[in-house]
């Protein structure tokens, strides 16, 4: 398998459908979230929490740097720091702040790509901090931080469609 191709593909397709998505969101809808239930992201939290679902995480897994005060582990971390809930979240100031932002967390995913090397992602053996107990190759890790921003490309997807967009299968897969 070559990792740095995979992962290539994977984030190149991932941000331009997400970038195609950001098209349909109106200014005006940052404020907005689903109606019943609990602990939703407003739209704002959610295009927040998107320009930095990827890039920001593979760079932790190719660094070992997880902005973490110094001397903590996840562990020494109170569990609303560590998954905070909806209302805590920060959010956005206007779409091009959400699209400068998501155009330099893409950059920072191919980059950590390109740092890594196809060897290390290949070999080498890291561990998420939320699961130190279970360690994958980096090439790996780092996949799974693509599907961090489509998972939430997927919640945006859905977002919209609550919001009365048109949008449809095309929209969610590019």
């Amino acid at each position: 398998m070559n990792w740095t191709l995979l992962l290539t593909n994977q984030i190149e397709s991932a941000y331009s459908t997400t970038a195609k998505l950001l098209e349909k969101v109106e200014p005006d809808s940052f404020g907005w979230k689903p109606g019943s239930g609990t602990n939703w992201m407003t739209m704002g939290q959610l295009l927040r929490h998107i320009t930095d679902a990827c890039g920001t995480g593979c760079k932790a897994f190719v660094t070992g740097e997880w902005g973490l005060p110094a001397g903590k582990t996840w562990k020494d971390l109170p569990p609303e720091e560590v998954m905070p809930p909806a209302e805590k979240m920060p959010t956005t100031e206007s779409m091009k702040q959400v699209r400068d932002l998501l155009a330099q967390d893409k950059a920072l995913a191919l980059q950590m790509v390109e740092q890594a090397g196809e060897e290390a992602l290949a070999e080498e053996k890291v561990a998420a901090p939320w699961a130190p107990e279970a360690p994958a190759v980096l090439g790996l890790q780092m996949l799974r931080m693509v599907l961090h921003l489509e998972r939430h490309k997927s919640q945006l997807f859905y977002y919209l469609k609550l919001q009365g967009k048109p949008v449809d299968t095309i929209d969610l897969w590019g």
